[in-house]
């Protein structure tokens, strides 16, 4: 919500209790398997406003005996419904009786299961409609006053004027009792519009629930939202594709604990509209950077990127820094975690014999060799083995490997190959992930590097309604619009001057890492195009072909990992519910 006030439609308002429409339905069927068993009686009520508007009775020919046990319980007999219309003649009779009312049931899952096959057996299309259950609102609002939620212990306690009596029209006109007195309960903790009454059933605790007035305002459209304390401090910001329906789910319907705390914290909710998603994700990373929430785990750390780095000194070596400075003679960066610095920095030293102590060296190599040298891991630039011209080829191949990394992920890979060839797998293991890590850690370095050195870049994306806009300067998001699909690019283009999200003079810091990534997830979509460039965009990229063929093959055996572990994982769950129990004592 920001400073300027809006006025809302009534679809973003709710609908008020009062004015919605609800037809309540009960079925009695030949038994509880919607794929097997079939419909033999529907009985259905229409009301708004506590006035009945209709009612809609008939027996269904199920064209299969009921079992006794049925006829016993509903009194429904096969001769009954002998000469009764089909469920082909029913369910358009019963589709128009419904409309585009509000579909109430007790355990509403029941006869929605039952209906929808009677919609694919008549080949009526899908049934879909905004859905009330009488039993899970009463388990929510009257748990502590009735011993049970079954419809005739309900109809009972809240004075139903008819009770259940296992019959469709009988049973539906009790549940439609019970509906107005669970809409006259949730009344009380403020329920006063359709949404609010779903909200309710689906909630967890009355207190939470209470708080929903604090986002009754929101609107249904994407946007950045933040939940601030009683003194203005933000706990919380997150983004949305639905302000309204997003913001509403922590009020009772969120069972974690952490939302539990941060709505009892919570003082005040705001919310900022956006014209586009992309718009509400750069929002919503450069306030988290910027306030740093307590209640915000994911980029809550932009300082956790880092570089890695050669030191300038007589042998240098690498070093995974926080920020270059005057000591550091080349960086690849920004990298997004110390981690992923650190195995590209064993990557590299894996490939090329760089030095690993950090001692400063002098140029007249008269150390002592350490036992790295005796462990072959090491050239040995301190006592002389390898001579300082040696050493500073390798120093070289190593700046190079930044730019074009096709010798990096070769040397990596035959590594790779050397230790599977001699049996040794775990260390052909280790070698395969640090050449998937070199991979991903200079492709994105090099795609960040890319974006971030064209002056202007205007993007458009097409939608089915609408094409959004978006205009990046230096790599970082200054401004996003919606327009009109039919809009040309000369409005594009006359839109940009308007785009002033961001200053984005200067080159890009380490905070912009994580920006830079969404920004271009969202230009490397297939239905983007360029529509205007100031500068040069060159996503080439030296040795890409390597590169591209090391990165997909990481994400190949990532997805194939996660399948492993997924069937694993049942495997296990099938074998622990297979397993005799034993008794004891």
């Amino acid at each position: 919500m920001t400073a300027t006030a809006t006025q809302f439609g009534f679809e973003e308002l709710g609908t008020p209790l009062f004015d919605a429409t609800f037809v309540v339905l009960d079925l009695e069927t030949t038994g509880l398997q919607p794929g097997h068993d079939r419909i033999t009686e529907v009985g259905a009520v229409k009301v708004r406003g506590g006035e009945v508007l209709g009612e809609l009775r008939t027996f269904v020919r199920p064209d299969r005996p009921i079992p006794p046990a049925v006829t016993a319980v509903t009194g429904i007999t096969d001769a009954m419904v002998r000469d009764a219309p089909s469920v082909a003649t029913v369910v358009p009779v019963l589709r128009e009786f419904l409309g585009s009312a509000v579909f109430v049931a007790h355990n509403a899952r029941f006869d929605l299961s039952f209906l929808r096959a009677a919609w694919a057996v008549t080949g009526a299309g899908e049934l879909d409609p905004v859905v009330v259950d009488t039993a899970r609102l009463a388990r929510r609002l009257l748990a502590d006053e009735v011993r049970n939620c079954r419809l005739e212990t309900l109809a009972r306690h809240l004075r139903a004027r008819t009770l259940p009596e296992h019959r469709a029209l009988a049973d539906a006109r009790a549940t439609v009792d019970v509906l107005h007195g669970l809409i006259e309960r949730a009344g009380t903790l403020g329920a006063t519009t359709l949404e609010d009454l779903r909200d309710l059933s689906r909630s967890s605790s009355d207190r939470a629930f209470r708080r929903i007035d604090l986002v009754r305002d929101a609107p249904s459209t994407c946007g950045v939202y933040r939940f601030l304390d009683p003194r203005g401090e933000v706990l919380y910001v997150g983004k949305a594709t639905d302000l309204r329906s997003r913001l509403r789910t922590y009020f009772g319907q969120d069972r974690r604990r952490r939302v539990a705390d941060l709505v009892r914290e919570c003082g005040s909710v705001t919310w900022t509209p956006t014209p586009t998603l992309l718009e509400a994700e750069v929002r919503e990373l450069r306030e988290i950077h910027r306030h740093r929430p307590r209640y915000n785990r994911r980029s809550n750390r932009p300082e956790a990127a880092v570089h890695v780095a050669l030191t300038r000194e007589a042998f240098p070596r690498l070093s995974v820094v926080r920020s270059p400075g005057p000591g550091h003679r080349s960086t690849l960066g920004p990298i997004p975690s110390r981690q992923l610095a650190q195995h590209l920095v064993e990557a590299l030293q894996d490939a090329y014999p760089l030095r690993t102590c950090t001692p400063r060296l002098r140029r007249a190599q008269d150390h002592a060799a350490c036992v790295l040298k005796e462990l072959g891991r090491c050239g040995a630039p301190c006592d002389g083995t390898q001579t300082g011209d040696d050493y500073d080829a390798v120093v070289a191949a190593v700046e190079t490997a930044w730019e074009d990394p096709t010798e990096l992920l070769e040397r990596l890979r035959t590594r790779m190959r050397r230790f599977g060839q001699d049996g040794r797998f775990e260390r052909a293991g280790e070698a395969r992930s640090r050449l998937h890590t070199a991979a991903r850690a200079v492709h994105g370095a090099r795609r960040r590097d890319a974006l971030a050195g064209v002056d202007e870049l205007v993007v458009r994306r097409e939608l089915a309604d609408a094409c959004e806009v978006a205009v990046v300067r230096r790599g970082r998001l200054a401004g996003t619009a919606r327009l009109d699909r039919r809009a040309g690019d000369a409005e594009a283009l006359a839109w940009r001057a308007q785009a002033t999200l961001d200053d984005c003079a200067g080159p890009w810091q380490r905070d912009d890492a994580e920006e830079i990534e969404l920004v271009l997830d969202w230009l490397e979509r297939p239905d983007t195009r360029v529509v205007a460039v100031e500068g040069v965009w060159d996503s080439r990229i030296a040795g890409g072909a390597a590169l591209h063929a090391a990165v997909e093959e990481a994400r190949r055996l990532g997805r194939q990992l996660r399948r492993d572990r997924q069937v694993l994982n049942g495997a296990k769950v099938v074998r622990r519910a297979e397993a005799p129990l034993v008794a004891s004592g």
